[in-house]
């Protein structure tokens, strides 16, 4: 028997009770040593077959803003791993000067091919978060975010 390939489509984060707005977020985050990363949220990723990545589409919604700060500056990055493995950086992290007080959501979308250390599944995914500033960065992750991944299984 051949390989099958199979597509797995998640909307893993910010699950919980409908909102009435129609918007559900995950809890926020808030960071609080200055220029240390904070897992905001992480999620695994479990198909129902075991196997290779063949790619992965990402569509990564977050919001970020500063606590109380006018001039607190913001660093994100989303990462994937094989579970248990070593992350791996989906992008380049991104900072946002003086972020401000009000959410400021963020997109991140687009297929990544494997890559040593995110090449099967099950696989892990996470939002890494930190500000220049004790205490100010905050950060949540929209429910509208998806995670589709095409993999061949035996």
């Amino acid at each position: 028997m051949g390989l099958a390939i199979i597509e797995h489509i998640e909307r893993p984060f910010a699950k919980g009770n409908l909102t009435s707005d129609g918007i559900q977020w995950s809890a926020e985050l808030d960071t609080t040593t200055a220029n240390v990363d904070v897992e905001v949220e992480s999620v695994t990723i479990k198909p129902p077959a075991l196997g290779a990545l063949i790619e992965v589409e990402f569509g990564l919604t977050a919001a970020f803003r500063a606590v109380s700060s006018a001039t607190a500056d913001l660093t994100y990055k989303w990462q994937a791993r094989n579970k248990g493995g070593t992350w791996v950086d989906l992008h380049v992290a991104i900072t946002k000067t003086d972020i401000g007080t009000t959410y400021v959501e963020e997109t991140r979308s687009g297929r990544f091919k494997p890559a040593a250390d995110f090449d099967s599944v099950p696989f892990e995914v996470r939002l890494l978060v930190q500000c220049n500033e004790t205490s100010q960065g905050r950060a949540r992750v929209k429910n509208s975010s998806y995670i589709r991944a095409a993999y061949s299984a035996s």
